[in-house]
């Protein structure tokens, strides 16, 4: 579990003193819910989520144990280091907006006619309840020849979990190399 603190003081001086001590800015909001300003280690929290296996995870602050799913991040355009993180409380049985990881499995059949495997959509935003979430899209593409494509039409979607993209926007496929 991940453990911060709320933050106090909201003052562009008291930020800049957390972030030189190696603090992590985060907002933290839900539906219903105050919003919380917060602070990670930066490194606990890089570390946590590349080892989380769900998009979901708890958090503690003050006590308090949250359910939350990163929503959006900010990096620095020179350095690409994590500046703020907003993240959302997954709350039981309300339907909203996530963003889902798309995974690619198995060898192309076009990688061996000199094709190249593109992956044009990393995360497809989907409405759900957190209960209904899967942790990530698994496609097979084996049978993908070069020129062929995966779209959203093609996949299928647990019950109770609506994509809003539209249905012909490719996921994966296999371009020719020039």
């Amino acid at each position: 579990m991940l453990e911060g603190i709320i933050r106090d003081s909201m003052t562009k001086q008291a930020t800049k003193t957390l972030r030189r001590e190696g603090y992590l800015i985060a907002n933290i909001y839900g539906k219903g819910l105050e919003n919380v300003a917060a602070a990670f280690k930066k490194n606990e929290f890089i570390k946590f989520l590349r080892n989380k296996e769900t998009l979901a995870f708890d958090v503690k602050l003050g006590g308090n144990v949250l359910k939350v799913v990163v929503k959006e991040y900010q990096k620095c355009p020179l350095t690409s280091e994590l500046l703020h993180v907003d993240l959302m409380v997954a709350q039981a049985g309300v339907r909203t907006s996530y963003s889902i990881p798309v995974k690619a499995v198995g060898t192309a059949k076009g990688l061996k006619n000199k094709g190249l495997l593109m992956v044009h959509t990393r995360r497809i935003p989907v409405k759900s309840t957190i209960e209904n979430l899967p942790n990530e899209i698994v496609l097979d593409v084996t049978n993908l020849d070069t020129g062929d494509n995966i779209l959203i039409r093609d996949i299928q979607f647990p019950a109770n979990v609506d994509c809003y993209l539209d249905p012909r926007v490719p996921v994966v496929g296999v371009i020719k190399a020039k």
